[in-house]
């Protein structure tokens, strides 16, 4: 194993297998949180294994060949902790976060889990169902299902359009063996990042994964492709719903883009909280909606940036002209001095704030790792928000709102109030 400088509470450590261990000391916390982030994610798998990586994250919590998934659960919960895993387009992370006295059985477990996998088949089989039960949950839910629609419509046949999860037919056919092939393939130590954060000591992670994660060999990170088509302007899902679910959508910035901080900055003003834009106008001033608000997300060779909002049938047009006119207001004239000092403000609180337990700590980590492969302080990020001027705000929000966008609308409603 090699090791690299400490920066401040921050330390590194390569495992003979090339496996980086990052950790975040913080010795006044009572807990900490261990994190195994891999490099892959929804849009690295073939259409016929959509939903691999969601469905593997489901099974590796089922247990092992020397522990079951109860007894895995009775663990943590014996030392009132908490296990869990995420899935996104781009990556999967597993975690675990104890009291802090108890790291070893964190180590342990998370340890097995991601070298051990039983892949029983009753427990896929059961696995199985509980996805179909997620799918149908997320298409009974127009808010949720908007998304996906939208997503589709910005990336049409591209992976960055697929929805996570998978679809029903894909989930209903793939096999035990798939899935395992699947995690012999790509869980290896060159998609693999080791990440912790809380009152721990670093070598105590370090040796405590070595024994497990460190003896793993080979893996590299999948090749991906960067979307080509057009997005397509329009989807509408005619559904019987009390709302109409409207989600508008444009292609962002990537994650090595210099303009991705002025983006969450454009963002914020647009539609990031209750002094945004679209919040006061949509919701406060007009009560068209109850829930209105805009997002952000990068990508390794894309980005989406997006709006959604829910009314009535009636009052679909007037949404609609709405957005549309604020977007347009966005991208003619940028952001007043007041607009970007709130933005900025509320930005650089919400990271400090959202840094106060082991657990967001852990996942900023792991999150710029698997975007840039970099570690940044707490402090450097937040000069990088500090520098980002109103002329970089209205630049970024020209090149992004003012480009195709894409709508995607659950609801009834006629065509002719789309547009």
């Amino acid at each position: 194993m090699t090791s690299a400088a400490s920066t401040e509470e921050i330390s590194e450590t390569r495992l003979d297998n090339g496996i980086r261990v990052v950790t975040e000391r913080m010795p006044e916390a009572r807990s900490v949180t261990l994190g195994v982030w891999v490099a892959v994610g929804g849009r690295d798998e073939p259409d016929d294994l959509a939903g691999a990586s969601h469905f593997l994250e489901h099974l590796l919590f089922k247990g092992t060949s020397t522990r079951t998934a109860r007894h895995i659960a009775e663990a943590i919960d014996a030392v009132g902790g908490e296990m869990n895993a995420f899935t996104s387009r781009e990556h999967t992370a597993y975690y675990t976060r104890l009291p802090a006295h108890r790291v070893e059985l964190g180590l342990d477990i998370l340890g097995d889990v991601l070298t051990d996998p039983a892949f029983r088949s009753h427990e896929v089989e059961a696995e199985r169902q509980v996805i179909l039960e997620e799918i149908l949950m997320n298409l009974d839910m127009p808010e949720d299902h908007v998304h996906t629609l939208l997503a589709e419509a910005m990336f049409p046949g591209h992976p960055l359009g697929r929805e996570v999860l998978g679809t029903r037919k894909s989930v209903e056919a793939v096999t035990r063996d798939q899935i395992a092939e699947f995690f012999g393939h790509w869980y290896r130590p060159g998609n693999l990042v080791i990440v912790a954060a809380g009152n721990l000591w670093h070598e105590q992670v370090v040796d405590g994964f070595d024994r497990t994660l460190g003896r793993r060999e080979g893996g590299q990170r999948p090749v991906r492709e960067g979307p080509t088509s057009d997005p397509n302007p329009r989807v509408h899902l005619g559904d019987p719903t009390e709302q109409v679910h409207v989600a508008v959508g444009w292609r962002g910035v990537d994650h090595h883009d210099d303009e991705r901080y002025a983006l969450m900055v454009a963002n914020q003003v647009l539609g990031g909280g209750m002094s945004s834009r679209l919040f006061q106008e949509v919701r406060e001033e007009r009560g068209l909606a109850y829930s209105v608000y805009s997002w952000a997300s990068t990508y390794d060779d894309s980005g989406a940036a997006g709006i959604y909002a829910g009314t009535a049938p009636a009052r679909a047009g007037e949404l609609l002209e709405v957005v549309d006119d604020e977007v347009a207001k966005l991208v003619a004239s940028g952001v007043t001095e007041n607009e970007l000092g709130v933005a900025k403000g509320f930005i650089e609180g919400s990271l400090v704030l959202g840094l106060e337990d082991s657990a967001s700590r852990m996942a900023r980590l792991g999150r710029s790792l698997m975007a840039r492969n970099e570690i940044v302080t707490v402090d450097e990020q937040l000069a990088r928000i500090r520098a980002v001027t109103g002329d970089d705000v209205g630049a970024v929000a020209a090149r992004v709102y003012g480009g195709d966008r894409s709508l995607a609308v659950i609801g009834r409603v006629d065509d002719g109030v789309l547009g």
